[in-house]
């Protein structure tokens, strides 16, 4: 076991766990941050991303030891009130179904707002392309990011 000390939301936390833990289970099972989901555990579906310094990672894969000083976010850490602009567009465009992939989605859509403010539905495709919808929402998405692009 190894101490940690992470930014997580804001704030610092503290954790033991070994250094080859996935940043995943320390948020669900260290923090009980549970927002974040597990989905396929080898970074290909989407559903455990998180960002780190403000870029979308796959905290599956991502180890605690792999952190560093970086500043996490999770979803639950997105906005304060869950009125963040893609929090928003989600619920006004009525984007899930399951709903268990949409963590996930929103943290990538999140990352990738803050680099493109204003992307064409080309753009929006290609940067969601990695997160895996079992209920093929992709056009209820695909349209949630265009409205929350219009609205940040």
């Amino acid at each position: 076991m190894a101490h940690f000390s992470l930014k997580i939301n804001g704030e610092t936390r503290e954790v033991d766990v070994d250094q080859d833990t996935p940043l995943l289970w320390v948020l669900r099972d260290a923090l009980n941050l549970v927002g974040t989901k597990y989905g396929c555990g080898i970074a290909q579906c989407g559903a455990c991303t998180v960002h780190l310094d403000g870029n979308a990672v796959r905290s599956c894969t991502t180890t605690v030891s792999m952190v560093g000083q970086s500043e996490i976010t999770t979803i639950e850490g997105l906005s304060e009130k869950g009125d963040h602009p893609l929090q928003k567009a989600w619920k006004e465009v009525d984007v899930p179904q399951c709903g268990y992939c949409q963590a996930g989605q929103i943290m990538t859509a999140a990352a990738f707002l803050k680099q493109n403010r204003t992307p064409s539905r080309e753009d929006i495709r290609a940067a969601m392309h990695g997160n895996i919808c079992r209920c093929a929402a992709y056009n209820r998405i695909e349209e949630a990011v265009a409205l929350a692009a219009k609205n940040h």
